[in-house]
């Protein structure tokens, strides 16, 4: 049974919600104002991002969701509705029940506890929702921030993975992390 596409989920000053076509302008702001911290682990974060781009993320999004296949959120604020960043879930693997998760945050709203708060948010939907058995996440190893995002959400660190990754046409090498179930219960209230 496909999840609604209007699905919300509030927590504390966080709300995160799917993209729709109308956060596009939030999107882009936040984009360009946060390519000097994000544009070095995340590809499509450049200088040159525009608008074209946003909407074209959003509408994958949109496709992703009605495939019942890729779970992308936008990260708000309750209070005021501010586009604070992203969280989702995608690589969505039925047989195993698994899937991967990705973060981001704007850079003026870094180091406030935003992106481990939606990660366990995301989380939650996609053990109670997805039924999914098993969530990964993985950085480039020199990327302290996205790990200790990983850490703080309850998840756990299990290796150093050979060419993992797949970043600007050359194979990199990344800290695999992983949260079940059981991880989030283990965690203190945010």
């Amino acid at each position: 049974m496909p999840i609604p596409f209007e699905t919300e989920l509030p927590e504390g000053p966080l709300l995160i919600r799917p993209w729709c076509a109308e956060d596009a302008p939030a999107l882009y702001e936040a984009v360009h104002a946060s390519v000097e911290s994000l544009g070095r682990w995340l590809p499509w974060c450049h200088a040159g991002y525009d608008l074209a781009e946003a909407r074209a993320w959003i509408a994958h999004c949109q496709d992703g969701w009605a495939a019942d296949e890729h779970f992308a959120f936008g990260v708000f604020e309750q209070a005021t509705g501010a586009l604070l960043g992203s969280v989702g879930l995608n690589q969505r693997n039925r047989l195993h029940r698994s899937a991967a998760m990705g973060y981001w945050v704007r850079q003026s709203r870094q180091g406030q506890g935003i992106a481990p708060r939606a990660a366990r948010l995301a989380a939650r939907f996609g053990f109670e929702q997805l039924g999914l058995a098993r969530i990964e996440i993985v950085a480039l190893p020199d990327n302290r921030a996205s790990r200790r995002v990983a850490e703080r959400a309850g998840a756990r660190f299990e290796a150093i993975a050979r060419h993992r990754l797949w970043i600007r046409d050359q194979a990199h090498d990344a800290a695999v992390y992983a949260m079940v179930p059981g991880d989030l219960a283990c965690l203190e209230p945010p």
